[in-house]
């Protein structure tokens, strides 16, 4: 649930039918504009339900932050902004939530001076802290073949749900791609003959990510003797969904991210995460393996190489822990 606040801006998280109380209770023009924000970032930009409902919370917050003391959207200036971020930064908001709210907003105010809303855009002067950019921690090489082997395992019986659990784990580790994009797959976006899958990613945007043989048999193994049983369970109406609950349907993230850590918390020692620490694993062994940035970065589908270029801390850090341990003149 994305981190979102009341009317007056209070730094709180709160649940989604408060945001949406906070929003009713807006001036019925500033309603307008965020219903047309809502729209321009769904259809126009594309960006997926999640993200909009976190830019919206950050948008009620501003508004309500407005109308609260007493003024208008129209007349938004530097000074309310660097008024609302003081406000959630006395109330214990941390840098890095500072950082993402005023990327909200200025993303907003652009788009309200685009729109005629606002007649300059006050925005573009909103300076905040920087983000402490901070990756989970990762599994090591055996850690992962640890997990991979536990999955194979419980799939020995050929029980449905175990197969595909360990086609999901092995699928996640061997191309990095994030849950939203896994569970969006179809079973016609895998090709065994070249071993790629055809991955919708943010904003959009189409990419081929290569698997190995180990990822190859899990996968197969799961077409074969597992999504048949469970697409039985939707009575003739089972989707093209490569994976699938037990309904039937197509698998929601969040029994993908029950799936994998129930996997990485049966291999002791091992830092409790869900598929997003995956990513990060196979983004960190494939750098550890000699693979470069930029290749990384279009498997993983990352936007810039600034976001990449992260897990080359990951790296040197093991690398100087190695180095500690290992070389006689290291202390």
């Amino acid at each position: 649930m994305p981190s979102t606040e009341g009317p007056h801006g209070t730094g709180k998280r709160v649940r989604k039918h408060d945001s949406r109380a906070a929003r009713a209770a807006l001036p019925e023009p500033v309603r307008k504009l965020i219903d047309d924000y809502e729209r321009h970032l769904s259809l126009e930009r594309g960006l997926s339900a999640h993200t909009v409902r976190a830019y919206l919370g950050d948008v009620v917050s501003l508004t309500g932050f407005v109308d609260a003391n007493g003024g208008r959207f129209s007349d938004l200036d530097i000074q309310t902004l660097r008024g609302w971020l003081a406000r959630q930064r006395e109330e214990g908001a941390s840098r890095t939530t500072l950082a993402r709210r005023a990327a909200a907003a200025r993303t907003f105010t652009a788009w309200a001076h685009r729109a005629g809303a606002l007649a300059t855009d006050p925005g573009g002067r909103l300076v905040a802290p920087r983000a402490h950019r901070k990756l989970p921690g990762v599994l090591r090489a055996e850690q992962a073949s640890e997990v991979m082997r536990f999955s194979a395992a419980g799939a020995e019986q050929r029980d449905p749900v175990a197969l595909r659990d360990s086609a999901i784990v092995e699928l996640l580790y061997a191309t990095g791609v994030r849950v939203s994009e896994l569970c969006g797959l179809d079973v016609g976006d895998v090709d065994f003959s070249r071993r790629v899958v055809l991955v919708l990613g943010k904003g959009g945007k189409e990419r081929v990510v290569p698997f190995g043989v180990p990822a190859e048999t899990a996968v197969r193994a799961w077409l074969d003797e597992g999504r048949g049983k469970l697409a039985a369970a939707a009575k003739g109406k089972a989707e093209a969904a490569l994976f699938l609950g037990a309904r039937g349907g197509r698998l929601d993230p969040r029994a993908a991210r029950r799936v994998v850590h129930d996997a990485v918390g049966s291999v002791p020692g091992a830092n409790d995460m869900g598929p997003h620490g995956l990513r990060h694993s196979a983004a960190t062994h494939l750098l550890e393996g000699g693979a470069d940035l930029r290749s990384v970065q279009e498997l993983l589908g990352h936007a810039t190489l600034a976001t990449t270029q992260l897990y080359t801390h990951v790296t040197v850090d093991r690398l100087k822990a190695i180095h500690d341990r290992a070389h006689p003149r290291a202390r």
